[in-house]
């Protein structure tokens, strides 16, 4: 097939142009047609992804053009997200297997972990014991083990088919020693212990929200995102319960998306420390120990 483009640069132009037309959805690892259009094209030729400018005038095979124009229209016809076309996502320098059995990672818990939740957290590397709940690919899970480089890290997920993603990412990360996957629901399947640190982005999307959503968030597990009627149903539980399994000193650091007024309708009289990340202060918060319902 004789093709009207020949460079990088001209399949580049193209795709950002397909993705405008097709009005997509971004977010799930890039928020503009031009950066996944980049991601895309630069992943399907097998070159660096964070590489692009000195590859833009290259020519390409028409086999290369082929793949890169099949990938474009899979993305802007079946409104898949990227991430499950080339089945991998990046947090903060770390590449994980996705694909339709769990969400996207895209957690701002990943970067308050680069931190070890300091100052919340006085020594990183005290932190013995920490609970992931809900979750799904494992990332945060692996991103904990690298923030604690001390702590046995337990996580847990509902899903089978989402711990069998989890699973495949603890064992190339080589991390089987220090994470324990666990079916089933958030505290049910864990062993009696105290925790330093629990971490969860659980399903919180309200019930109106999950109407609206675009195409490519219906691509993903209903039960990873669905929350509710306020999207709160799976954060009262959580709440309700950690003060028994966290040390006294422990904290509860909770993701929940655009939900603060949610959050705030349905735990207002908690004492809740709202954390600062690259999308603003609204996203997650945090709780001691000392400051949950006991039970």
């Amino acid at each position: 097939m004789t093709h009207p483009f020949s460079t990088v640069r001209d399949v580049l132009r193209y795709a950002v142009s397909r993705f405008n037309q097709a009005g997509l959805a971004f977010g799930h690892g890039s928020s503009n047609a031009y950066d996944e259009a980049a991601y895309l094209v630069l992943h399907t030729l097998h070159l660096p992804i964070d590489l692009l400018e000195p590859f833009l005038d290259a020519r390409l095979t028409s086999e290369e053009i082929d793949s890169v124009l099949k990938v474009v229209e899979r993305r802007a016809t079946d409104r898949v997200p990227a991430a499950y076309i080339t089945q991998e996502a990046w947090m903060h320098g770390h590449r994980f297997h996705v694909d339709e059995r769990v969400i996207v990672p895209r957690s701002f818990i990943g970067e308050l972990l680069q931190d070890g939740l300091q100052p919340y957290v006085e020594d990183p590397e005290q932190v013995g014991a920490v609970l992931e709940l809900c979750t799904g690919s494992g990332c945060l899970a692996i991103l904990a083990a690298y923030a604690f480089p001390n702590a046995d890290i337990d996580a847990v997920d509902l899903s089978p088919a989402a711990l069998e993603v989890a699973t495949r990412n603890v064992q190339e990360y080589e991390l089987e020693e220090r994470i324990a996957l666990f079916e089933g629901d958030l505290y049910a399947p864990l062993p009696e212990r105290r925790y330093d640190v629990i971490i969860t982005n659980p399903p919180y999307v309200n019930a109106e929200s999950m109407k609206a959503l675009p195409p490519e968030y219906q691509h993903e597990p209903a039960m990873a995102l669905a929350g509710g009627a306020d999207g709160m149903d799976i954060v009262r539980r959580i709440i309700a319960n950690a003060r028994n399994w966290l040390t006294d000193d422990g904290v509860l650091v909770v993701e929940i998306g655009n939900e603060r007024a949610h959050v705030e309708a349905a735990f207002g009289g908690l004492d809740l420390v709202w954390m600062s990340t690259s999308a603003g202060d609204d996203n997650v918060f945090l709780i001691q120990a000392s400051d949950l319902p006991a039970n």
